[in-house]
Parts: C-alpha cells; structure tokens; sequence
C-alpha cells in the first residue's frame, strides 16, 4: 500500500504580507457602518439614545483601536529592531547632561512600557552609571510619550494632536530631568543599587537579521503587546462608551470645563489613583473631548493616568527612597498641570 503524502504549499511571506495590508485597510473602512448596523439594525437599540449610543461607540472602538494597534506598531517596532535597548543606554552613558536628558526622553518614545514595566529599564540605567536626571527623563517619557498613545492619537484625533501631546510630554520629561538632576537626588537612590555597575553594554542586536525576520519579529511582538493590553483597551473603551452615552454634557463642562479655574488640578487628582496605560486611556480622551472638555484639562488627565501610578511607586521604594520618589511625584506633576493651564490658555 502506497501512502501518498500532501504537503501543503507555503504562502510567500510578501504575498501574505500584502493580503494582510489589504485586510486592515477594508476592515478600516468598514468599521464604522458595520458598528452602526450591528448597533441600531441586529441589535435594534433606538439612534440617540444613551445605550445605543453607548453600544454603537464601544462596537466602534475595540476594533479601531486594534487595528491600529496591530498595523501601525508592528511597522513602529520593525523600525525600532535596529535600536535595541542596550545601544541606546550604552549611547546615553556617553553623553553630556542635557543631550543624555533629551537624549532619554527621545527614547522613551520608543519604548512601549506602563510605568511599572519601565522601572527595570530605569534600574538598569542607575546601575550602569547613567546620571540620575537621565535616568529619570526616560522614566517620565517612556509611560506618557510612546508609540502606542501617537498612534492611536494620531488614528483618532488627528497629527495636530498627536503632536501637541508629544512635545508636551517630551517638555515635561526633559526639564523633569533636568530638575531632578540639578538636584543631586543620587544621596536618596539605595546603596545596593549605586554598588552594582552593570557591564560593558555589549548588544543583542543581529545586524545580520533579514528584513522579513525583522518583520515577523515586528509582528510577533505586536501581538503579545495588544494580548497584554487588551485588557486596559476594553475597560478603557468600556468607560469612554459609558460617558459618552450616559454622561451629560453639563456634568463633564462643570467638573473639567474652562470656566471652572481648578478643572485641571482636578482632573489630575482624580487621576493619580488610577493605573492604565496609553492604550487603555485613550477611549476615555476621545469621549470627554466629545463631550466638550478642552484640550489642556484632557492632555493633563491623560499624562497623569500614565506617568504617575501607585503601582509604580511601590516598585520604586525598591530602588529610591521616599524622598525622591514624593519629589519626582511633585515635578511630573507640576509638569502636567503647566501643560493643561498652557493648553487651555491658548484656547487649543
């Protein structure tokens, strides 16, 4: 008896490349009337209405914000594969103050950490030497200035905001280093901590790596980042449906609008206590900007979400005392709040 065996043919990886291009672009494009039908037609909720309203918006957002996600970031890390992070923190140690301040801060935009999953990377630059000011503009930027919060910024507001949001949180992040190092805030880092020296910063970069690997790899990334934060983009976009269908107008405008002159510490405060990340923030931005709430007061709920977290905060003790850690609390904060005051003041 003769066993004929059938081996499947592989699809060239350009060939399924180009497919899957094709598929986000049509799935985007579809999106939102497939979101209203299935709202307002399947599942027959009345137009205008608060659950339908509410229904019709998380329909649309999960997976907007996923395609956004898995097609723009993928590119954004097949870009990053030739700066991996032990180059760039031996670079860093070779600079001056202020060009390693901005130097990091650049960096953290390209790292797409919560502010708890950046403290390692900080831990490691404190341990190879990097002075305490640079360490700590990469702490700032990494969590608030990364390229998920511009992508998805970008895909739902547009590249005006996407970019005010940028320059604002590298502002914050470079003169919070700046500050912070000015400050000689090494005597209040753990002795364990400046004891270690890390080694010669040698790189797990394969320059050899083709560009399709570099793409998978890309690719393969991408999804383990939406499977970590698909959780925070659901509850995210759960809560901005909730206000945008349930929540009036007035009460956004009273709490967060431009003629309450404490609406920006407010927002910030009601902030700290909540952990997310960029992905899952997002949703809940875009429903208070529909309700009407400036731009500043918005940008600074934002940053405060992502900057500054409890969380992260116990992480620290680890390695910083609480004397630094209530004094970089106090200058991300006063970051945050001249960003939202500024924002608003020039009525963006």
């Amino acid at each position: 008896m003769t066993t004929v065996v059938v081996s499947r043919a592989r699809v060239p990886f350009w060939l399924a490349a180009g497919i899957a291009a094709v598929a986000w672009l049509a799935a985007w494009f579809v999106n939102l009337p497939l979101a209203n039908w299935a709202a307002y037609d399947l599942l027959r909720f009345e137009r205008g209405s608060h659950l339908g309203d509410a229904v019709a918006f998380f329909l649309y957002d999960v997976p907007k914000v996923l395609l956004l996600l898995l097609g723009i970031v993928t590119l954004v890390t097949f870009v990053r594969s030739w700066f991996p992070p032990e180059r760039v923190r031996a670079a860093l140690a070779g600079r001056g103050t202020l060009a390693g301040t901005v130097a990091a801060a650049g960096f953290g935009i390209i790292t797409p950490f919560c502010s708890c999953s950046a403290v390692p990377l900080f831990i490691g630059f404190v341990e190879a030497g990097i002075p305490m000011g640079v360490t700590f503009a990469f702490l700032i930027s990494s969590p608030m200035v990364n390229e998920v919060a511009l992508v998805l910024l970008w895909g739902l507001f547009g590249p005006g905001v996407a970019l005010l949001y940028m320059g604002a949180g590298l502002t914050v992040a470079i003169v919070g280093g700046l500050v912070l190092g000015h400050l000689g805030v090494e005597r209040w880092v753990e002795p364990w901590v400046l004891a270690v020296r890390a080694g010669g910063g040698a790189t797990s970069l394969d320059v050899r790596l083709s560009v399709e690997q570099r793409l998978r790899d890309g690719w393969a990334y991408t999804k383990d980042l939406v499977w970590k934060v698909l959780p925070y983009v659901l509850l995210g976009i759960g809560i901005g449906a909730f206000i945008h269908g349930f929540v009036p107008t007035e009460l956004v405008a009273s709490i967060g609008g431009r003629d309450n002159p404490l609406a920006v510490p407010l927002v910030v405060a009601i902030a700290i206590p909540l952990y997310s990340n960029a992905a899952g923030t997002i949703p809940i931005v875009e429903a208070l900007l529909g309700k009407g709430m400036p731009l500043g007061t918005t940008l600074a709920f934002m940053m405060a979400i992502v900057a500054i977290s409890l969380p992260e905060f116990v992480i620290l003790r680890r390695v910083i005392r609480v004397r630094l850690i209530a004094l970089f609390a106090a200058v991300v904060v006063a970051g945050i709040l001249a960003v939202g005051f500024l924002f608003n003041a020039l009525g963006i």
